[in-house]
């Protein structure tokens, strides 16, 4: 019809169509009425897609973590049995038993694994703690420059046998703490020998344990260490639970991945803070603040 009225003008029939269709908008909106429900079922479904594929690669981790617990755990509680099994065999030797010397090396042996073992034991009882809001601690104001000297001297033979050296620079005046003495003391313990696992191999240990004090109501305690130090993107995790920091091709490094995330709780629960500095390569210096019992 249109057609026949403009034979020769298609402008004209344009014109003509435009002004005889003022519905347009509604046509071309109800044409696409029924497509709305349809991407909304299709947004739906996708959403819903990558939600399943996140819960199971969240799920994928969490098992390789718990694989790792329980390798890692095996092996740590086989250590100090072993040692402790070698000793008590040497003591059936007669001439082991005649040395006073060896007597007393293999007694320090045990006495040491024995330690180490109760400490492994603590830590996988530590897992109860992290799902409580508070942990129950025995609190007791201490003088934490001799704490620190005395946990320094026990770990100095550590530190000896892989031909490292440990340091002590405790220079704050007013060291009080009100602290659980014996979480303070696997506090140190436990970033100590984080140090001591992640050495360098191609230079000696060589460790410092500072203390100073920090706007006259604070005691700041450095663990400082030149081992392969952590990545930055490591930095942002290395306090949660079961995580680990990669260490390349070294198999040697054992751990529950329980270990800064404890350091973490425990000074967190002493109303105390931490964090950590990093070159990677380089080392890594663990800071901590504590508050003071006594002020100056």
């Amino acid at each position: 019809f249109v057609q026949a009225l403009f034979p020769n003008d298609p402008a004209s029939r344009m014109n003509y169509i435009k002004v005889y269709f003022p519905t347009k908008y509604d046509y071309i909106m109800s044409s696409m009425k029924f497509l709305i429900p349809s991407f909304i079922f299709t947004l739906i479904l996708l959403m819903v897609f990558v939600y399943t594929i996140v819960v199971a690669f969240r799920q994928k981790r969490l098992t390789e973590m718990k694989n790792d617990f329980i390798n890692n755990m095996t092996h740590e509680f086989k250590t100090p049995i072993s040692s402790i099994s070698l000793a008590a065999q040497m003591l059936n030797d007669d001439s082991v038993r005649k040395s006073p010397g060896m007597m007393q090396h293999i007694a320090t042996v045990i006495n040491d694994e024995t330690k180490r073992l109760r400490f492994q034991v603590e830590k996988v009882l530590q897992l109860s703690m992290f799902e409580r809001q508070k942990a129950t601690l025995r609190l007791q104001e201490i003088d934490a420059n001799s704490a620190i000297s005395n946990i320094i001297s026990t770990f100095k033979l550590k530190v000896e046998s892989y031909g490292g050296k440990i340091e002590a620079d405790l220079r704050a005046e007013n060291a009080l703490v009100e602290v659980d003495e014996m979480h303070f003391t696997n506090v140190i313990f436990n970033l100590l020998d984080n140090a001591v696992k992640y050495r360098r191999e191609d230079e000696p240990l060589r460790l410092t344990v500072s203390t100073a004090d920090v706007g006259g109501d604070k005691l700041e305690i450095r663990i400082s260490d030149n081992g392969i130090g952590i990545k930055r993107e490591d930095l942002k995790k290395i306090f949660e639970k079961f995580y680990r920091v990669s260490t390349g091709n070294r198999h040697d490094v054992k751990g529950f991945g329980l270990g800064l995330a404890y350091v973490h709780k425990m000074v967190r629960e002493l109303n105390g803070t931490i964090r950590a500095e990093s070159d990677f390569g380089h080392g890594t210096t663990f800071i901590i603040n504590l508050p003071l019992t006594t002020i100056n």
